[in-house]
């Protein structure tokens, strides 16, 4: 579709430096170039600074801060960025913030931002959320890419085969088992969000929990031996009880929250008629182009538009402008 790349995570055309993942001596040579910069996550937070929090920080390989990273976990090599200069990513969550810093829990978003004592006052750990949308695609994507592999080595410390303690191999993006010998890898779990549409309508939903006024595009995950096509007109159904015609693919998101890929597509639907499913989410409506662009101004008494950042907004977006084509 027209500006598919230009979806928040996607665009950058990221060197990844797959080459350097399998060629120890490289990998060694990359992780201690004078020029080499590291991301850094706090609980899942990326390091960022500015007026605005909208540039993601680059510490140097040998930076203090570094210190309170896990001895245990290496560097992950993300790729090289445009100078050449290799680009890496460590978690410090270990570090312990004080007083108010501590994140708000119970909350949609988290808005709480977390100060080093030895960086400068404009760097906070801040959720990727909350500012995506101001990062540039480089940063953006780097951003993404930290969070969804740190969060699976977070969750995938032990063999899924045999049970024993695995280790970090391939610079970050394979874990291996030294008892059994299988190899892991990062996984990414597809998801299908859908602009289902019935003449000049969309169907939107909620889940339990949103913030009042807040719809989006139903979503699911593809379910194993389902094209996504089929998993487009299997979701529709279980949460809103419209059956869906043709169905086609539009533009995909990384979303690592924790680490998914997002398909958007689109489908016609066979009837407005909805019957929810209440334990899939609290509520389906159709609207009409004129009020969803309405949300889109900000001028509707009720609904708001998806959050900004998301493919979810994006589609509504390039549909309320006629450039999905």
């Amino acid at each position: 579709m027209k500006h598919a790349e230009t979806v928040t995570f996607g665009g950058s055309a990221l060197n990844r430096g797959g080459h350097l993942r399998s060629d120890p001596e490289e990998l060694n040579a990359a992780r201690h170039d004078p020029a080499a910069r590291c991301v850094l996550l706090w609980r899942g937070k990326p390091l960022v600074r500015g007026a605005a929090l909208d540039r993601l920080v680059r510490l140097p390989m040998d930076h203090a801060l570094l210190a309170d990273a896990d001895a245990h976990a290496p560097p992950i090599i993300l790729g090289r960025d445009d100078d050449g200069a290799p680009i890496f990513a460590r978690d410090v969550s270990a570090w312990a913030p004080h007083g108010s810093e501590d994140p708000a829990l119970g909350q949609f978003v988290d808005p709480s931002e977390q100060r080093h004592p030895d960086l400068p006052d404009d760097h906070a750990f801040a959720e990727l959320r909350r500012i995506m949308t101001r990062l540039d695609a480089r940063d953006a994507e780097l951003a993404a890419t930290a969070k969804a592999v740190i969060s699976w080595h977070d969750s995938h410390g032990f063999c899924a085969r045999c049970g024993a303690a695995s280790e970090v191999a391939q610079g970050g993006w394979q874990r291996k088992c030294p008892a059994c010998g299988t190899h892991h890898f990062p996984r990414t779990d597809p998801v299908v969000i859908m602009l289902i549409t019935h003449g000049d309508k969309v169907l939107m939903g909620r889940s339990p929990g949103w913030p009042a006024g807040m719809f989006s595009l139903l979503a699911g995950f593809v379910e194993p031996g389902e094209t996504l096509e089929a998993a487009v007109r299997r979701e529709v159904f279980e949460e809103a009880g419209v059956a869906v015609g043709h169905v086609g693919y539009l533009a995909s998101q990384p979303w690592p929250f924790p680490a998914s890929l997002m398909f958007g597509c689109w489908g016609h639907a066979l009837s407005e008629d909805i019957q929810i499913d209440p334990v899939e989410i609290e509520h389906a409506m159709w609207v009409p182009r004129d009020e969803m662009q309405d949300a889109f101004d900000g001028r509707h008494p009720v609904l708001k538009p998806a959050r900004k950042g998301a493919i979810a907004h994006f589609l509504l977006e390039n549909w309320l402008a006629d450039t999905l084509a």
